[in-house]
């Protein structure tokens, strides 16, 4: 999984452990092991929900200040509303 510049060091240090993808399909599996930050990741959990069910627990755990952010962020592929389906993806550092 690719991330942000300027999510790299808090991904790398552990302190983001979700991460919320606009994608058509899942890019990851859970169990997989994927290189980024300059550290190996393992995902721990992969669901599709629709963007309204990210919780407020899922925004503080994906480095970002407030849900505009996050939707911004996200939707590099395209808009998102709050009913767009999105991919959660809780990983932890190996």
């Amino acid at each position: 999984m690719m991330f942000s510049r300027d999510l790299r060091d808090p991904v790398a240090r552990g302190e983001v452990t979700v991460s919320i993808r606009l994608w058509n399909r899942p890019q990851v599996k859970v169990g997989g092991r994927y290189k980024t930050a300059g550290v190996v990741i393992e995902i721990d959990s992969l669901e599709v929900l629709p963007f309204s069910a990210v919780t407020d627990d899922d925004l503080a755990a994906s480095g970002e200040a407030d849900r505009d952010a996050l939707r911004d962020r996200a939707a590099h592929s395209g808009p998102i509303d709050e009913d767009t389906l999105v991919h959660r993806v809780e990983f932890h550092v190996v």
